[in-house]
């Protein structure tokens, strides 16, 4: 309340100066912010879309209740399928049915990639309809880095920023709007300008913990790269350290009993995904094995196992920094993944809603330019 009270009581000249924040920052981040909304909203439904671009072709070719494939098998399945190709990671962490299989012509992920697609149970590889759809590939590319790699992440991870700024200096203004008006007022016989400025302040109060909670991580995914990093540096090298010296590991041993190893030693957590000796997630030396919880939560939760490549013996296992945790929970969390298809549904309204609040910022700033002798969009100007 005290907050509300100061808000309310601050100068036309310091509202000046916040509505010139809120201005520019929307202005900057808008266009991208909406590019985001609109890529991001069919990867809020990115299965269901999925199964309509590939006429229903099932996931999984297995029926439920079988034993899980020996994991030697996937990598042989998968080796068949593109031979020459390097295994990077083995893995799915949400339950699809089958294991994704990431290749490159190197470990460290040089040259062209593929991604076959392994039945759990059968360790056959499915229809390329399984995979991604070349229209999600690019929605997900473009809301990702925009086709810029980590430039573009890092671009829009600082337009993210600018919103989160734009959402501070929103609700400064809001403040000082809601002495005039009553909550959710629009002056429908006003001017159009008028009434879409309330508009616009309505959807943004409205909106306002959703565009927080998914800029917010948004942001921190864009810093995905940094953050794995920072993580390698730090946790990982202190795991690999009596390994230095030592040469690469070239022949690893059986992925099976690796995995086996792991779940020995995390009776209570399954299988995430696999890091191969030498790719970005793991050491020369090691199977870097990620277990993962069984509930909706922890299931985005990772704990890494390291495994000897060649006496598949466990070396080390500690769970992952707070910066680590929290960019795998900010993941699901920005697409809504969390509660099935009634959150999917909400995120989806949120997110039109967003557009229209995000287009309706907009119209006003290019109505101003075209009359600049109307009153001000301040709220403390606008009379009701």
């Amino acid at each position: 309340m005290r907050c509300i009270l100061v808000l309310t009581m601050m100068t036309s000249g310091t509202l000046r100066k916040w509505s010139f924040v809120h201005k520019w920052t929307s202005l900057i981040c808008t266009i991208f912010i909406l590019m985001l909304c609109l890529t991001g909203l069919p990867l809020i439904f990115e299965h269901e879309i999925e199964e309509l671009l590939t006429d229903g072709i099932p996931h999984t070719t297995a029926a439920s209740g079988l034993p899980m494939a020996n994991m030697d098998d996937v990598v042989a399945a998968a080796k068949a399928q593109a031979p020459g190709k390097a295994i990077m990671f083995i893995g799915d962490i949400t339950d699809d049915g089958f294991w994704y299989v990431n290749m490159a012509d190197t470990v460290a992920g040089a040259g062209t990639s593929v991604t076959p697609t392994v039945d759990y149970y059968t360790a056959k590889v499915l229809d390329p309809a399984a995979q991604r759809s070349g229209f999600m590939a690019f929605m997900l590319q473009l809301h990702t880095d925009m086709y810029a790699g980590l430039p573009g992440k890092l671009f829009l991870g600082l337009m993210a920023l600018l919103l989160l700024v734009a959402i501070v200096s929103g609700v400064v203004l809001y403040a000082p709007f809601m002495r005039r008006l009553r909550f959710g007022d629009i002056r429908r016989n006003r001017a159009t300008r008028l009434k879409w400025l309330d508009l616009h302040n309505l959807l943004g109060i409205v909106t306002i913990v959703w565009v927080v909670t998914v800029g917010a991580t948004g942001m921190i995914n864009t810093w995905a790269e940094l953050i794995v990093s920072a993580w390698r540096t730090d946790q990982m090298a202190e795991m690999v350290a009596p390994y230095a010296g030592q040469p690469p590991v070239t022949q690893p041993g059986s992925l099976e009993q690796a995995v086996r190893a792991a779940q020995t030693l995390e009776p209570n957590m399954q299988l995430g995904f696999v890091a191969f000796p030498g790719s970005v997630m793991s050491s020369p030396h090691h199977y870097a094995v990620f277990m993962r919880g069984t509930e909706p939560l922890t299931s985005r939760t990772l704990k890494p196992v390291l495994v000897d490549a060649q006496t598949l013996q466990v070396t080390d296992n500690r769970p992952l920094p707070w910066y680590m945790t929290a960019l795998l929970l900010s993941q699901p969390l920005h697409f809504g993944d969390y509660g099935g298809m009634p959150m999917k549904i909400l995120w989806a309204a949120l997110d039109i809603i967003t557009i229209i609040l995000l287009g309706s910022g907009l119209y006003l700033w290019l109505a101003r330019r075209r009359n600049p002798a109307a009153p001000e969009d301040q709220p403390t100007e606008s009379n009701p």
